[in-house]
């Protein structure tokens, strides 16, 4: 079974996640949640004062966000996952994009009818039942094309494009 701890390790270390941010043209680094508007505050191990206002994000700790992380991003089900490298994936991937867009790509992934963005027991009986490293290779390719549109769509977004592809195939 998958272990959450293993995967928040994997996401927390700077040389993947990154750290501490501060672009300006980043909407998710604002207090307001638009670019230019409030307090420019960054982003620390993908949260971001919209998560998380009011707190000193550029201080957050590792507790902080591993609790943070816990809450919002290591969903019940993802324990039961048979594939520790699966669940890494997904959970990581949650981070960066949404818990929603990374599971309804490995939905997609997996060719389920209902890509609802909701892991429930039939998705958890779907992943347990793939074979792990073909479906991991699948994951990786929807969201890369998932990443690829975004940037199309957000020229401000469109230079985090090779940042998200190296994660997504980490």
């Amino acid at each position: 079974m998958a272990d959450a701890k293993l995967a928040i390790s994997i996401t927390l270390d700077l040389a993947h996640e990154g750290g501490f941010q501060k672009n300006s043209k980043d909407r998710a680094n604002w207090t307001g949640g638009q670019v230019g508007v409030g307090m420019l505050v960054g982003t620390k191990y993908g949260i971001t004062t919209l998560d998380m206002p009011g707190v000193d994000i550029e201080n957050l700790t590792i507790a902080q966000a591993t609790e943070y992380y816990l809450e919002h991003y290591w969903k019940p089900l993802y324990s039961e996952i048979s594939s520790q490298a699966i669940a890494n994936k997904l959970f990581d991937l949650g981070v960066l994009f949404g818990v929603g867009t990374a599971v309804r790509n490995l939905q997609m992934a997996l060719d389920m009818p209902d890509q609802d963005g909701v892991f429930g027991l039939h998705t958890l009986a779907a992943v347990n039942v793939t074979n792990p490293q073909n479906l991991l290779q699948k994951f990786q390719q929807e969201m890369t094309a998932h990443a690829k549109a975004i940037a199309a769509a957000n020229p401000n977004e469109a230079p985090d494009l090779g940042g998200w592809t190296r994660r997504i195939n980490s």
